[in-house]
């Protein structure tokens, strides 16, 4: 069931509800729910989070030349999620591109090997050394359109010394996905002080930045972690 408005106009809807009618948050969440056709605010909030992670209805929320962070600490889930963004792209006709400075094609093959075959086979997967922005846009070329990309990883695009800055690279990619159409996803590293006891899920202050860059220049980002996830427009 799809809510009148995005969660986020909901919970600030709930709130100038409680202002407004000097009731509990609480209970005025769970009489916005009630208008959406849910029992309770947390059933909805649950159904929203269920919804909202299906790769399939994720990547149809990310605009033409959007550029998204899917941001989590190792061994969470974000290469998956990225590789699952990808076939989903597929899957709808489009071309996808893998780039990754991190893992080898055999490591990438084996985490194809769990998902469908007939669209895995038509995945675009490049783990040269040379990966950079120009190396990417180099390999798309001018005349595609509409093309889903994952770059995994964010933080080890300027590694070489002969590459540009971060800044500069993330940009560049920024100019050619939105003149093109295309989707950029960058898999992201979160800073090992993340405390996720504390904080449950990381959010932009937590994103591992070893080199300067403007996080505003992304559109979209995902944070994971403990099988948790979170969407937040940039």
């Amino acid at each position: 069931m799809r809510t009148s408005a995005p969660i986020h106009r909901l919970k600030r809807a709930a709130r100038e509800h409680a202002r407004t009618e000097a009731i509990p948050l609480h209970a005025a969440l769970d009489q916005i729910a009630a208008s959406e056709g849910y029992s309770s605010w947390s059933l909805l909030a649950a159904k929203h989070t269920q919804a909202s992670s299906d790769p399939a209805t994720l990547l149809e929320s990310f605009a033409p030349g959007a550029l998204v962070l899917l941001a989590a600490r190792p061994l969470q889930g974000k290469t998956i999620l990225a590789l699952r963004l990808a076939l989903s792209a597929v899957a709808q006709g489009r071309t996808a591109y893998f780039f990754s400075l991190d893992y080898t094609e055999a490591d990438i093959a084996a985490r194809l090997a769990t998902m469908p075959a007939d669209l895995a086979r038509h995945l675009t997967v490049d783990c040269s050394d040379s990966v950079s922005a120009a190396h990417i846009i180099a390999r798309l070329g001018p005349s595609q359109r509409g093309a889903f990309i994952a770059v995994d990883y964010l933080q080890l695009l300027d590694q070489k010394r002969s590459n540009p800055p971060l800044q500069e690279q993330v940009e560049t990619l920024a100019n050619f996905a939105r003149s093109q159409g295309h989707v950029v996803a960058f898999v992201c590293q979160i800073d090992r002080r993340f405390d996720p006891i504390l904080n449950g899920l990381p959010g932009p202050a937590d994103i591992r930045l070893p080199n300067p860059l403007d996080l505003n220049v992304f559109d979209r980002a995902i944070f994971l972690h403990g099988g948790r996830f979170s969407s937040l427009n940039l």
